[in-house]
């Protein structure tokens, strides 16, 4: 099963992986924020939304997308955008979106400052 996992990350953290794989050790996918708050602001409620229901669909129009969700395409081209600059969302060759993955995990840790 091919999951993303999206991360709270220091660069050290991403060198190390960075370095394991040069080694020929499978890291997996990952996108890698500074922040939670960054992360937040990438990854809205609609986004989510939006996310859940296309994991396992294929590929699709923007428009598909907003139907599904009940949404504005207008509304959810905007989050499309957003998506696809991250690299959580794709396009193929025909240029319909698609999330390329069957599962995402989010993984970070809140600490007191």
């Amino acid at each position: 099963m091919s999951t993303l996992t999206l991360e709270i990350s220091s660069r050290d953290k991403m060198n190390k992986r960075l370095i394991r794989a040069f080694n020929g050790e499978s890291q997996g996918t990952f996108i890698s924020f500074e922040s939670p708050e960054l992360l937040f602001k990438v990854i809205s409620g609609k986004r989510w939304e939006l996310l859940k229901i296309m994991t396992g669909a294929g590929p699709m129009t923007i428009r598909e997308a907003a139907r599904r969700m009940k949404r504005d395409v207008k509304a959810v081209h905007g989050d499309v955008q957003a998506l696809l600059k991250t690299g959580i969302l794709q396009k193929n060759d025909k240029g319909l979106i698609i999330f390329p993955f069957e599962a995402m995990h989010v993984d970070f840790i809140l600490k007191a400052a």
